[in-house]
């Protein structure tokens, strides 16, 4: 690329970047004189947000974290006080210093403008399909990062509910992750395929549950939990994975919460996964869940010679019970299906 072409890029990126900020700027509101009519400007919102969620700061503390020039700051906070909104206690270490804090009026006013911040992030996302959501909230994290990157907070997962398109992304990171990391062979594969087949076409919504987990929009984790198909009171545990890039975020044990939470709320009396013994990964996982190894059998799948076991959590009260003695001690553990 020429000197010429760069510099041609770079002024329809500004173009670009300019016309992004006048859509959203007037799509959020920022340009009206109050925000959200609240009486309070962008400005004066932020203030308030910060004197809310600070723990006693001082002005320079909230000039620092907003970027906000001082000389602006102290003219709203000067605002605040006559209108009764904040109050000051000075510093015992420092005369020239003074802690600020909220008013039970400024509480109440914050508590009214956040109501109203709420009301208008959950109407924009309701006008969006869930696609749309998920990649909208993408999108904005993938801003915050490359804008911000020092402030992005640690990553957070959410949990939800499957949904069209959730199936084949399941299928597919199965069999190759499994592939990359155990050497499953396809036949792997196929019995995931299978397994979610059976998923889809007799699913109960009442007493089944798939879990997709997602960091940032992307989905990076997944768990199953499915109606054993001969004993009515019993539940199975399938597919658990956890991404390699999600891993440390206590994602697996979380996606096993809440399958053993579900189950007990829908009224299973216990839970049994079938797994390979060297799916070591998720050892820790069951065990602090209170599963209890009850079988092993040595066979060959999937093109490995491996040690299948069977896995189980009695959610009776004696059950309970003997998980709260539990000491962790059990024996070899692992993933799946």
């Amino acid at each position: 690329m020429s000197i010429l072409d760069s510099g041609l890029s770079l002024n329809s990126n500004v173009a670009a970047f300019r016309r992004f900020n006048r859509v959203y700027t007037r799509f959020i509101g920022v340009l009206d004189e109050e925000l959200l009519n609240s009486g309070y400007s962008l400005a004066e919102a932020r203030v308030l947000y910060e004197l809310a969620t600070r723990q006693t700061p001082t002005a320079k503390e909230i000039a620092v974290g907003l970027g906000m020039d001082p000389a602006y700051l102290s003219r709203i906070l000067a605002r605040f006080e006559r209108s009764s909104l904040l109050k000051r206690t000075t510093s015992k270490k420092d005369a020239r210093s003074a802690y600020l804090a909220l008013t039970q009026k400024g509480k109440s006013r914050f508590e009214r403008l956040n109501v109203l911040s709420e009301e208008q992030a959950r109407g924009i996302l309701r006008a969006l399909p869930p696609t749309g959501q998920t990649d909208l909230i993408g999108y904005m994290s993938d801003l915050e990062r490359l804008l911000a990157p020092s402030t992005q907070e640690e990553a957070r997962y959410v949990l939800r509910p499957h949904r069209p398109g959730d199936m084949g992304w399941v299928v597919h990171r199965e069999g190759a992750l499994y592939a990359q990391e155990y050497g499953f062979d396809e036949t792997f594969e196929a019995l995931v395929a299978r397994i979610v087949a059976d998923f889809l076409t007799e699913f109960d919504s009442k007493r089944e549950r798939c879990w997709i987990a997602e960091v940032n929009g992307q989905n990076v984790g997944h768990i199953f939990l499915v109606k054993h198909p001969n004993e009515p009171s019993t539940a199975k545990l399938r597919l658990l994975l956890v991404e390699p890039s999600a891993r440390g975020l206590r994602l697996g044990s979380a996606l096993v919460e809440e399958s053993v939470n579900f189950a007990r709320a829908v009224g299973y009396k216990k839970i049994t996964l079938w797994t390979q013994s060297i799916l070591v990964a998720a050892r820790r996982i069951y065990q602090k869940a209170g599963f209890r190894l009850v079988e092993e059998q040595a066979n060959c799948k999937f093109g490995k010679d491996l040690v299948s076991q069977t896995w189980e959590l009695d959610l009776t009260e004696s059950g309970l019970r003997r998980v709260a003695r539990h000491d962790g001690r059990a024996g070899p553990t692992p993933t799946h299906i």
